[in-house]
């Protein structure tokens, strides 16, 4: 029974544009003293499993070999999706690739984590639960009325319910009521009672899987037996139905730094790229700020992104609108 460390790699960062494009996206980014979350995120894990495998797609592959190599990992697979089918196939794939027995340890690759002691401590309570045949989430404790973030009614290890991205005003009744926690998109489970929990909701899904992996032959999954599979989050297809579940509250300082403002609130304790009231982002340009407060600029290459923080979720919109417009500055 190996402990293996799943890092899930396929997101577009958009919330992130213009640091993050589709040839880098946000979990690349050295922007944490040299290093990336991709890098961070290995050397989380690398002390508490036995080996690595990352499910990206072809646009990062290559980065993700650079990051394994630079930090000195040498035992890993790497399962590269033809496209994007959500995190239920992503899982599927992984759990196909290894052992029955083997437990999964499955983790973003955009996320910072600090407290490694109380980190190490929550992932070994998991390990033992999923030993015991649970699919383990981990919950952190709410700071904020936080919209941004999925929801998970806990009752001690009991999982009560999952809430999607909320109001403010529910958010803030959700931390009133006390046991409501955010929802981190960790997770941890033998492979085998994923796949069987996986057959039991969407066997759909899981066949299609199948089908994909039994064809392949290389890092690279086969292009028209992936277009066949649906695409649905692992939160939908398996852990809002099954009575497997078991929720680790996490005492570790987490966040994913999904938008500019997420940075702003990360960087003000570092004493980096903070200046006042405002986030600078430069990687070529020098920036001055004079009468400002509470702004952003962000400039990446020929990009310059200028507005408040206040409205850092609406980048997303912003790399939209250049995605169909088939603008290169998303490349």
């Amino acid at each position: 029974m190996k402990k293996i460390n799943v890092i899930l790699s396929g997101g577009s960062g958009s919330r992130l544009w213009p640091l993050s494009r589709k040839s880098r996206t946000k979990q690349y980014i050295p922007l944490f003293e040299g290093k990336s979350l991709f890098d961070i995120t290995i050397a989380n894990n690398q002390a508490i499993c036995d080996a690595i495998l990352v499910v990206g797609n072809i646009d990062n592959y290559e980065l993700s070999l650079q990051s394994l190599k630079e930090v000195g990992e040498t035992n890993y697979q790497i399962v590269v999706e033809a496209m994007p089918k959500n995190t239920a196939a992503a899982v599927a794939f992984a759990a196909l690739s290894v052992e029955a027995d083997d437990l999964l340890l499955v983790t973003p690759s955009d996320h910072i984590i600090e407290n490694k002691e109380g980190y190490q401590a929550a992932v070994q309570k998991a390990f033992e639960w999923a030993a015991k045949g649970h699919l383990v989430t981990f919950g952190m404790q709410p700071s904020k009325p936080e919209t941004g973030y999925g929801y998970i009614q806990s009752n001690g290890d009991d999982v009560v319910a999952f809430h999607e991205k909320p109001s403010k005003e529910k958010a803030q009744n959700f931390i009133n009521q006390g046991n409501y926690l955010w929802n981190s998109g960790i997770f941890c489970f033998q492979a085998k009672t994923y796949l069987e929990e996986l057959n039991s909701f969407r066997p759909d899904i899981l066949e299609a899987c199948r089908q994909v992996m039994n064809v392949k032959n290389s890092d690279f999954l086969e292009a028209t037996a992936s277009a066949k599979i649906h695409s649905e989050s692992i939160d939908y297809a398996v852990m809002e139905k099954s009575d497997k579940i078991k929720v680790v509250k996490g005492t570790f300082e987490w966040s994913d730094l999904g938008s500019y403002e997420a940075l702003f609130d990360y960087f003000s304790t570092k004493g980096a790229y903070v200046k006042d009231s405002n986030l600078i982002i430069a990687e070529t340009a020098h920036v001055e700020l004079h009468g400002l407060e509470n702004m952003m600029v962000v400039q990446s290459g020929e990009a310059i992104l200028v507005m408040p923080l206040s409205m850092s979720q609406e980048v997303k919109r912003i790399y939209e609108r250049l995605l169909m417009e088939g603008n290169s500055l998303v490349e």
